[in-house]
């Protein structure tokens, strides 16, 4: 990707990211934004284009989708990331199906926003292209998260090496995030401003939205590679030899226990707008460590 960081910032990870979509029965498929008073302001929001308009499904038509959804469960999806860490491969992001339980049944079951947002509030300038359902279906974004601020950009998939920067707000905007299990492979994340204002994204897997909410609450730590060991410097050398030559820049997280985790993203080549996330552990000596619990 040809997007970099500021001088004065460092990258602590990027993901994908969309607005989410609803997967109980009365809200699959469909997504809402919505004021305090959960009425649909998407006609408000200023300089976005027309969007579908969205009904909470008919007794009927929620039978038929589970009839659907049933024939999904269990088939892998096409691209899911490769998982490396600890020198063993996997599958994180699993099967399609749900995870966990409605946390939230206002927000989850009986309606689905993807924004919540008083008028004059941060959430609602966010860009309208994390809507899956007004973009170009060959139109794709990411979430960046610096040292210094959080960004989204977007790419086309015929030209992935070319990110555009949409929107950025700096960290003390943001008041917190969660990752939502209660979604498509736990992939969800909501992120809240310090105004109150909120808004739910799909990130493409549970790693990415734990780890995104892990780092934006301040409960692990983001390293940059200054803050590496030279012998762990040494395995990061090492390291980005054996991944994809067109992988991006690798990420570090030191976790709970204090190992420190490596991971660096590259195109998938069974899907475009798919990535391998490839990833080691290692100790400060940066010899390979394997997780404690609580880490991962």
């Amino acid at each position: 990707m040809d997007w970099q960081p500021s001088p004065d910032e460092d990258l602590l990870i990027r993901a994908s990211a969309k607005f989410a979509t609803g997967l109980a029965p009365a809200v699959a498929g469909c997504r809402w934004f919505r004021d305090t008073g959960r009425h649909d302001i998407q006609g408000d929001l200023p300089n976005w284009p027309p969007g579908p308009a969205f009904t909470l499904r008919s007794t009927s038509d929620r039978a038929a989708r589970r009839t659907g959804r049933a024939l999904l469960v269990g088939i892998p999806l096409i691209a899911n990331i490769v998982a490396s860490i600890g020198g063993a491969l996997g599958s994180p992001l699993g099967d399609v199906t749900l995870q966990g339980d409605p946390e939230e049944p206002e927000n989850e079951v009986e309606d689905f926003p993807v924004m919540w947002a008083a008028p004059g509030t941060l959430a609602r300038t966010v860009p309208w292209q994390l809507d899956p359902s007004r973009r170009p279906e060959d139109y794709l974004t990411d979430m960046v998260l610096t040292t210094r601020r959080l960004v989204f950009l977007s790419t086309r998939t015929a030209t992935p090496d070319k990110a555009e920067e949409l929107w950025g707000v700096p960290r003390n905007a943001i008041a917190g995030a969660e990752q939502m299990k209660f979604s498509e492979i736990g992939g969800d994340i909501r992120i809240t401003f310090a105004d109150g204002s909120w808004i739910r994204l799909f990130t493409g897997s549970p790693e990415s939205s734990e780890r995104l909410s892990q780092l934006l609450t301040g409960s692990i730590q983001g390293l940059i590679a200054a803050d590496l060991t030279d012998g762990q410097r040494e395995r990061v050398q090492r390291f980005q030899r054996d991944v994809p030559e067109n992988a991006e820049a690798p990420t570090f997280t030191r976790l709970k226990s204090g190992i420190v985790q490596v991971e660096c993203r590259a195109p998938a080549k069974a899907a475009a707008g798919f990535f391998e996330t490839h990833g080691i552990l290692m100790d400060a000596s940066g010899a390979p460590a394997v997780p404690k619990p609580g880490d991962l």
